[in-house]
């Protein structure tokens, strides 16, 4: 029997879509411009992978986007086929549907007898990773290559440059999120709170820290894939593994979110709404992706309950594609870093 859905679960899913835009916003942007096509394909990729996986998917409180672990493949096939954009989002094309084709296959069950250890231990890992990234944003500096190793090496060097506005601005966030009081969290959650705060903060206190910036906008083309023999069968290998990476890292996703909310996903209609939403990512150039652990994470704290939250996500991310992005990029990154370092 589905919960019941009042004005509490409307409240909860409209505050977890919210905070989930904003700390995907950042993501989307990074990811791809990560991927050499610009930032705008990681938007078009939050957008209709959030939106379709929503609707299609199998996990209520999953928020799905472009992850890093898809960003890293994506990027090898782009770099495998520069000369033809046509090409690469063929394989994605073709990544999607092989998706559907696990979920109709009931693929997807098998993953429910991952031992809790394993979950446990991506949990983890994901929080440790998270933490160590977002402590640059919080000293000020930029985001550097290599993951969360990348980010250690970068310590030095931002320490002794470090931004005194950014530090406070980020521990005002983290600390807001922390001890806001329990009585106020059904009326405004924790992380809501933490960004509103924060912002407030960078925005009456002038002093020089990174904000989001300027948004790209614009409505995505449409890109026809490459129907050839010979594409097909050299794509078969890329997209099989785009597909493979993706429904991992979606599931496991599912289980944290199930551990969470005490809930049970339903893991093939998860893989065919994966599926859909990356079919069509290919189809107007946006990034692929998967469940986004932070972002369902940071979905689940502020209460978002159900799949309204992942559409209202996208819906906001299509905002900003839109040109309401002028309104995020007032935002200190190191807002977004003490919120995910509560989250991590």
């Amino acid at each position: 029997m589905a919960p019941k859905y009042d004005l509490g679960s409307l409240r909860g899913d409209v505050f977890g879509g919210v905070i989930s835009a904003v700390v995907g916003l950042p993501l989307a942007l990074a990811f791809g411009v990560a991927s050499g096509l610009g930032a705008i394909a990681g938007l078009y990729g939050a957008v209709a992978l959030g939106f379709f996986a929503a609707v299609f998917g199998g996990t209520r409180t999953l928020i799905a986007g472009p992850t890093g672990p898809m960003a890293v493949a994506f990027l090898a096939i782009v770099a495998h086929h520069a000369d033809n954009l046509s090409e690469v989002f063929t394989v994605v094309v073709m990544a999607g549907l092989i998706q559907i084709l696990l979920g109709v296959l009931r693929v997807g069950r098998f993953v429910a007898y991952t031992p809790y250890s394993v979950i446990s231990g991506f949990m983890s890992g994901i929080g440790v990773i998270l933490i160590l990234m977002q402590t640059l944003p919080m000293l000020g500096a930029p985001v550097a290559s290599g993951g969360a190793p990348g980010a250690v090496r970068a310590w030095p060097g931002a320490i002794g440059d470090l931004n005194t506005g950014a530090l406070v601005i980020a521990a005002i966030t983290l600390v807001v999120g922390v001890a806001w009081p329990a009585r106020l969290r059904a009326f405004l959650p924790p992380a809501v709170a933490a960004l509103v705060a924060g912002t407030l903060a960078g925005v009456l206190w002038p002093t020089d820290v990174p904000v989001i910036g300027d948004v790209p906008s614009g409505l995505p083309e449409l890109v026809l894939p490459t129907l050839s023999v010979d594409l097909v069968t050299r794509s078969v290998a890329p997209a099989v593994g785009l597909a493979l990476l993706g429904s991992i890292d979606s599931l496991l996703t599912s289980l944290i979110a199930d551990a969470m909310t005490r809930t049970r996903h339903k893991p093939d209609r998860e893989l065919i709404g994966q599926g859909i939403g990356n079919t069509v990512c290919g189809f107007i150039g946006g990034l692929p992706g998967a469940g986004a652990t932070p972002n369902t994470v940071v979905n689940i704290r502020a209460g978002g309950r159900s799949p309204v939250t992942g559409a209202l996500c996208a819906a906001i991310l299509f905002g900003v594609v839109l040109g309401l992005g002028k309104y995020a990029a007032v935002i200190p990154h190191a807002v977004l870093a003490g919120i995910l370092m509560k989250v991590g």
